[in-house]
């Protein structure tokens, strides 16, 4: 269900056009075959966790420069996150707002206008 209102709010506010996988794997997959602009994973999904994901994506020539944002509902006790030695261009907590998550991906992405 999250990964659906991800692609609503994010074709509909931000009038981007979404590719989505139903899991690690597939979003590896995706990845590869469409080498899109930004990857948005979770933490928590089927098959891999986002950070195993992320590593794959990394660790592929073809995938390696695509940057990934990482969702969390994970609040971890301490200074020390699962996260911190991955090269992520941001992470989001969830629950997020759908209006302003496009604005959200922009910024950490460095763009500078929606669309």
């Amino acid at each position: 269900m999250i990964r659906e209102l991800t692609q609503i709010s994010l074709e509909t506010v931000a009038g981007w056009r979404v590719l989505t996988a139903d899991g690690g794997h597939a979003a590896i997959e995706v990845a590869r075959a469409e080498h899109p602009d930004a990857v948005l994973l979770d933490m928590m999904m089927p098959d891999m966790d986002g950070l195993t994901t992320f590593e794959h994506l990394r660790a592929e020539a073809s995938t390696s420069d695509i940057p990934v944002i990482l969702f969390t509902a994970k609040g971890t006790v301490g200074d020390r996150q699962p996260w911190d030695d991955h090269p992520l261009a941001g992470v989001i907590g969830k629950p997020y707002d759908p209006m302003t998550l496009g604005s959200q991906v922009a910024t950490m992405l460095g763009w500078t206008h929606l669309a």
